[in-house]
């Protein structure tokens, strides 16, 4: 079998150097990934098009929920023109109904904004109430490939609901599993045939922010830095020679 695919996702320049440093092979690119993940700004998209490996962009304009009014609609095709104008290789890209569920309507008119570019449907899936039917959303909008850790906060808690999103997929939408992927929870998916790519942060605590930064609110202490050793050693892990 081949390789499994590593996607790493950065908040930071200094988090794009590590990752390719360590052997990524595919970016998610956000700002404030301790909210998840926002869209970067137009200057880090600017250096992510300089990397060698493909750059998928989060197009998330706000924290919170993932329930958008029109005019945030409008806004995330803004920034979905901003990800093709700056060169990069996809877009990140979710949206739900008050009932969780997956808002095809939203999804199909922001993948048409974003004709020509891959497409990832991130976590927001993990919000919906029904696997399969939030699968066969994703497939029937057009997504590559859906981020998940299978409705619960992390894969080793969600692999009940993996097997599931493998299940209803039957191959036509690739299922990436996401959501604390380290070494130590990587085995389970290992030696399964469906897993052609994972995702993981490959971060650890960023060294403590000045007292004062942290007093005034400009800085988290929460905040965690992409590590080059750990992506390494996790691509290591995932060869399947």
């Amino acid at each position: 079998m081949p390789d499994i695919l590593l996607e790493v996702c950065v908040d930071s320049a200094a988090g794009l150097e590590a990752a390719v440093t360590g052997g990524a092979d595919r970016i998610e690119l956000c700002s404030a990934l301790a909210l998840g993940g926002l869209t970067p700004t137009p200057g880090l998209m600017q250096r992510a098009a300089r990397m060698p490996v493909p750059v998928y962009a989060m197009i998330r304009p706000r924290a919170g929920d993932f329930i958008y009014s029109p005019v945030e609609l409008e806004m995330m095709k803004v920034e979905i023109d901003a990800v093709r104008s700056a060169g990069l290789a996809g877009v990140v890209i979710g949206a739900n109904r008050p009932d969780g569920r997956l808002d095809h309507a939203a999804l199909k008119s922001l993948l048409t904004a974003a004709v020509g570019l891959g497409s990832t449907l991130h976590r927001s899936f993990d919000l919906a109430p029904d696997i399969a039917e939030a699968v066969d959303v994703a497939a029937d909008v057009g997504f590559e490939r859906i981020l998940t850790s299978g409705g619960a906060r992390t894969i080793a808690e969600g692999m009940a609901g993996i097997e599931d999103a493998f299940v209803a997929a039957r191959g036509r939408v690739s299922i990436m599993p996401g959501a604390g992927v380290t070494l130590a929870t990587i085995e389970g998916l290992l030696s399964r045939p469906e897993v052609t790519e994972v995702h993981s942060s490959c971060s650890r605590l960023a060294d403590m922010a000045d007292e004062k930064l942290l007093a005034f609110g400009f800085a988290s202490p929460q905040a965690r830095s992409t590590d080059a050793a750990m992506v390494a050693a996790l691509k290591q892990r995932l060869r399947r020679d």
